[in-house]
Parts: structure tokens; C-alpha cells; sequence
């Protein structure tokens, strides 16, 4: 048997295209049950959800904002106040908004409070239950609608940031529309997108990928390639870039689930437990001091693969496909979102580091190889 044998997670329906939230309600009205509604507070401010209300009104028990990456004891809250109400789950909104309706669905079939079943530190394994969900993205970035895991953050109890995990938790029914693109600002555009490629690339050069997770990791980068300049256009152009960043994200969720991630989600991830910084700004900072560390990589491997990879995305010629990646994505990027920023004290730094891993890259990192990534991606304080 392979050694890199890969498992593909899907959802039971997906549903892609530019009007594709009008088949919402139908979905809703085939099967009537009590159905609980996760939302972003711009999704219920915006045009989709004015054209939908009176008739998906029709269908929702309650619903629940999220504003953020949810904490166990948010997660728990909601378990209280719906436990025995709701059949049904809907999710519309960005990464955020979905891995918590995630979390909800599984944690309301679960009998423990949610940090018990949360990776890094639980004590008890999920069981292979949850409620159906329609997931509904309204970003381009963390294919969380596909994916297996539901992230849940604690910045303040147990500084954690970690995912509650099993193949049953991908969302049964996702509705990929691209017009629920339109309008984002420039930087939530641009980050959520540098999060997908970033979900791309690093499962591309996963030691646990193979070739079908590759396959799979180029297509969206080149969906990426063609959609990364012009996100922010209000033209046929435009609505094309929405349409495929849409798509690189679904396959990024899809790789990341197959192949997993590597350093830089090692970092982020440990950061994400201590700063309320913008995952996907976190991954786009450090992907590019990264680049700059695999253009002088040895390692055989990531040296084919980069060589492929810049064979498979760009026309032009180069001597260093990693520096002309690193280029071609600040030169053409709708945002320099990697510019100013916040800052990182010293002894925050550490304590990233020494919780950080380099899990299923080509090259096992070493804290100081990190530290110099985070220096580089942070102006950084006493």
C-alpha cells in the first residue's frame, strides 16, 4: 500500500454559481424541520439577506451572530439555549461564522462541555454525530465549508487555539455563490484569498501529499493565479475572479483535509491562541519570508516541486521560483495588506515557538528558522 495514501472529504451536495443562495429556501421548504440560522452581522446588513428575509424567515427557528473565532464557553452557551430545539443548521458568513455553526452542530450531540473534545487539550474523542448543516460562505478563504474540522479559539482561559475533528463534521450541504463576494472590503478580499492559497500551496508541498492531492492543490492555485488581481473589480472580469477564488477555496478546504498544512499553519495556528489577529493576514505575512526560505531550500523534493509548480502557474522563465511567487503575489495583490500592521512583543514570540511545529512539511524547522519567519513577517517589541 502507498505510504501516501489520501482520503478525500466532501460534501453530500454542493451547489456552485453566481445566484446559487437563491436555492436556499427551496432546501429548506423540501424538508421541514426546526432550523437554527448562524450569521455574520454584515450578511443580515447587507442586500442577499434583504431580497431572502421574508421567505427564509419562513424557515428559521432563531438565529446566532458571530463576530468572532468562537471560545468553548460560547459554543457551550449555545448548546444550552438550543439543546432539543433545532433539527437543522444553517450557516452564512465567513470562516468564523461557519466553524462555529460546525462546532455547534456536533458539541448539541455531544454530552460534554466542548473544550473535552477539543485536539491539544481533550480528554475524549468525538463521536460520529452532528446535526446536518447547509454551509454557506460569504468569503473566499478558509474552505471551511468542506472541511472536517471546526476551529474554536480561547485567547483567555487556556490560550488555545484548536479544532474539534471528524469526517461526519464536513458540512452535508455547501451553496458556493460568488456574487456574496461582491462588496467585501479590499482587505477582507485579499486576506481570505492569501488564506486559501496559503491552505493550496502548503498541501501541495505536504509530505503527505500525493499525486491526486497535488492535482487537486494546482487547479485551485491556478484559479487563485487568474483571480488574485482583480477581486475587487465591478466588471465581467471581476465577477470571473469572485467566481474562481470561490472555487480555489473549496479546493484548498478539500487539500488541507487530504494532505494537511506545514509550517506556516503551525505558527499561525499557536499565534491564533494568543493575538485576535486576522488568520488569514497571519498566514499571508508569513508566507512570503517563507518563500524566501524555500528559494535557498536544498531539500530535493521541495526543489522539484517548486520547479512544477512555477511550470504549471507563469509563462516567464526563472531562476528562483519561490522569489518570482513571492513577487508576482505583492506585485498584483488588490491590497498591501502584509505592510505596517501590529506588533509582537519578544517573549510573545517564544511562546509561539514553543508550541509551533512544522507537521507534515518536506523540512522539519527549527525554532530559530520560525523565530526568523516571525521577525520577518512582525516589527517586533520588548
Amino acid at each position: 500500500m502507498s505510504e501516501n495514501l489520501c482520503e478525500l472529504y466532501g460534501n453530500q451536495q454542493t451547489l456552485f454559481g453566481r445566484g446559487s443562495l437563491d436555492k436556499l429556501v427551496p432546501l429548506l421548504a423540501a424538508r421541514s424541520q426546526p432550523t437554527l440560522l448562524f450569521c455574520g452581522q454584515s450578511f443580515l446588513q447587507g442586500p442577499a439577506y434583504a431580497r431572502l428575509k421574508t421567505a427564509l424567515n419562513d424557515h428559521i427557528l432563531g438565529y446566532e451572530i458571530v463576530s468572532h473565532e468562537a471560545s468553548p464557553a460560547e459554543i457551550d452557551g449555545w448548546v444550552t439555549r438550543w439543546r432539543g430545539h433545532v433539527d437543522r443548521v444553517v450557516a452564512i458568513g465567513g470562516g468564523s461564522v461557519l466553524d462555529a455553526a460546525k462546532a455547534f452542530s456536533a458539541m448539541v450531540q455531544h454530552p460534554l462541555p466542548t473544550a473535552r473534545y477539543l485536539e491539544k487539550v481533550g480528554d475524549t474523542p468525538v463521536q460520529p454525530v452532528t446535526l446536518p448543516l447547509i454551509a454557506i460562505p460569504t468569503t473566499a478563504g478558509t474552505g471551511s465549508e468542506v472541511t472536517q474540522n471546526a476551529v474554536v479559539t480561547d485567547q483567555h482561559e487556556i490560550k488555545i487555539k484548536a479544532s474539534l475533528r471528524h469526517p461526519v463534521f464536513v458540512p452535508q450541504v455547501a451553496i458556493l455563490d460568488p456574487d456574496l463576494l461582491k462588496g467585501a472590503p479590499d482587505r477582507v478580499l485579499a486576506t481570505c484569498a492569501i488564506d486559501a492559497f496559503t491552505h493550496l500551496f502548503e498541501a501541495y508541498l505536504s509530505s503527505k501529499g500525493n499525486l491526486f492531492t497535488r492535482q487537486l492543490a494546482l487547479t485551485g492555485m491556478r484559479q487563485f493565479i487568474q483571480a488574485w488581481p482583480a477581486l475587487n473589480r465591478e466588471d465581467a472580469a471581476g465577477d470571473q475572479a469572485r467566481e474562481a477564488m470561490m472555487m480555489a477555496s473549496w479546493l484548498g478546504g478539500v487539500t488541507l483535509s487530504s494532505a494537511g498544512l506545514g509550517v506556516i499553519h503551525g505558527i499561525a495556528g499557536e499565534l491564533g491562541a494568543i493575538k485576535p489577529f486576522h488568520h488569514g493576514e497571519v498566514c499571508g505575512r508569513l508566507l512570503f519570508p517563507f518563500l524566501e526560505l524555500l528559494a535557498d531550500s536544498e531539500q530535493p523534493q521541495q526543489r522539484t516541486l517548486m520547479a512544477e509548480l512555477h511550470a504549471q502557474l507563469f509563462s516567464e522563465p526563472t531562476d528562483s521560483p519561490a522569489r518570482f511567487l513571492r513577487q508576482w503575489l505583492q506585485q498584483q495583490a488588490i491590497l498591501p495588506f502584509w505592510q505596517d500592521g501590529p506588533a509582537l512583543s519578544h517573549a510573545g514570540v517564544e511562546w509561539i515557538v514553543a508550541r509551533a511545529n512544522s507537521k507534515n512539511s518536506l523540512v522539519n524547522y527549527s525554532r530559530a528558522e520560525m523565530q526568523r519567519l516571525i521577525a520577518q513577517a512582525w516589527p517586533l517589541t520588548d
